[in-house]
């Protein structure tokens, strides 16, 4: 267990003692210092709970890339998910809506940590709709699925895999719900949430129409005897998948902190770990041994989605979201362990009916 965890870890006390050294900069005293570090520390708490549904579908996806694949997603792929998240969006968020350079952005997050905030704060309602109409399709698509065989909640489950026969069916309930909610806001709120909305289900048509292509070239190379080393659509898919999931972390890490480091030290040492789970749960083939595990990521992303969405409206603590996806996942888990044990044999054959 802790091979796999050794990384983070050592990262984790970089990290911390950059905390201690840029604490000490800044207040001069030991007090002021820990009260920095505890920040750091907590706002990567927040950022492992936010996550352990990210995980499960990492793995999910990785187990059907090639090794190379997915050893660039655990490497660039993180590099994209600690430095471009959680430091670079937050800036591009601020130089957008402030009509201001990157290096000004920069200026303003060091030198005016409150009025930054401010302009992260105000872009909160489109993120919300980009966001959470990614996470719905993605949660959506995994239980509008005909084919899909295994059910967790199967009176709800069942339904929603025949009702994917209808086309479209779950870009319709995604879009019913984005139209919903623009009357709980604000017109010109409602149009940019709409509007968001909208090009976060665009998003996710388009990565999974290149991921589609890629499979279909794959299938062609494989049918003329040519060896395939594509992962590019599973790449692009999971990177956006990553920022979808840190939308709620970055703006959440604003109740704690209004400074910029000290929200991208905390952020990226609770991305460390997430990685670090991924790893844990491709290598020791987790998914396949808890057969509803899975299921219970895929919940606990639609959960996170309609908070998400229901955010550009209502103020919802981030422990309450956390404590959601972990509980669906924990519920899940706990279900898989029942089955097994009544069903020993049940993981070989996919057709043996759940509880």
């Amino acid at each position: 267990m802790l091979r796999f965890y050794k990384g983070s870890i050592l990262f984790t006390l970089v990290c911390l003692a950059m905390a201690v050294a840029y604490g000490w900069m800044q207040t001069g005293t030991a007090s002021g210092t820990m009260s920095l570090v505890w920040i750091v520390f907590v706002l990567s708490i927040l950022e492992v709970s936010l996550s352990f549904d990210n995980a499960v579908v990492n793995a999910a996806v990785l187990e059907d890339m090639d090794d190379v694949w997915q050893k660039r997603f655990l490497t660039w792929g993180m590099v994209i998910a600690v430095f471009g998240m959680r430091i670079v969006f937050p800036l591009a968020i601020v130089a957008i809506a402030a009509g201001l350079g990157p290096v000004e952005a920069l200026k303003l997050s060091l030198n005016e940590p409150k009025r930054y905030e401010e302009i992260v704060s105000s872009a909160h309602v489109g993120i919300a709709g980009f966001g959470g109409a990614f996470l719905a399709m993605v949660g959506l698509s995994f239980f509008f699925d005909g084919e899909k065989e295994v059910h967790w909640i199967k009176w709800i489950e069942e339904k929603l895999a025949v009702v994917s026969n209808i086309k479209a069916a779950e870009i319709a309930l995604l879009l019913l719900a984005l139209y919903g909610m623009t009357f709980l806001l604000p017109e010109d709120e409602g149009m940019t949430f709409l509007v968001a909305g909208v090009l976060g289900l665009v998003t996710f048509i388009g990565v999974e129409a290149l991921g589609t292509i890629l499979e279909m070239r794959d299938e062609a190379q494989k049918a003329a005897g040519l060896v395939v080393r594509s992962g590019l659509g599973g790449f692009l898919y999971l990177n956006v998948l990553d920022a979808s999931f840190s939308f709620d972390g970055v703006i959440g890490a604003f109740a704690l902190s209004n400074n910029m480091v000290i929200i991208a030290l905390g952020l990226s040492i609770g991305a460390m770990f997430v990685r670090s789970m991924t790893i844990m749960l491709v290598k020791k083939g987790t998914l396949s041994e808890y057969r509803y595990l899975e299921h219970g990521a895929f919940w606990a992303i639609i959960a996170l989605a309609a908070i998400m969405l229901l955010s550009a409206r209502f103020h919802i603590s981030e422990t309450i979201t956390g404590l959601v996806g972990a509980a669906l996942i924990g519920l899940s888990l706990w279900w898989s362990i029942r089955h097994k044990r009544k069903y020993p044999d049940a993981e070989l054959d996919d057709a043996v009916r759940a509880d």
